[in-house]
């Protein structure tokens, strides 16, 4: 019963990184292409907030990854383990225990 829920808080706390890792993605773009202006106190804060958020689950895949210039790939390489992670480790434990209540 608590490795059930425990599991279950993992996957909900993936899956939240997940969307905070491709909102943060879009916001980049977005950026990049001059549609969101970085002038905009509030728009540099919640970009900087997540910068703060994200940057240690990058920072190790930063120091593996080689150098491809203005080319990030650490949130792709992130979004890959985080799609591991809660697809078939934390599904098929989840599959693997007793349904609660028994």
């Amino acid at each position: 019963m608590v490795l059930r829920t425990i599991l279950e808080i993992a996957a909900i706390l993936l899956n939240f990184a997940w969307w905070l890792i491709v909102i943060q993605v879009i916001l980049s773009w977005l950026v990049a292409f001059n549609v969101l202006n970085t002038s905009s106190q509030g728009v540099r804060r919640f970009l900087t907030g997540l910068d703060r958020v994200l940057e240690p689950l990058y920072r190790p895949f930063r120091k593996i990854l080689p150098d491809f210039g203005g080319l990030d790939l650490s949130p792709v390489v992130v979004l890959l383990l985080i799609g591991i992670l809660i697809n078939p480790v934390i599904s098929n434990a989840l599959r693997s225990l007793p349904a609660p209540g028994m």
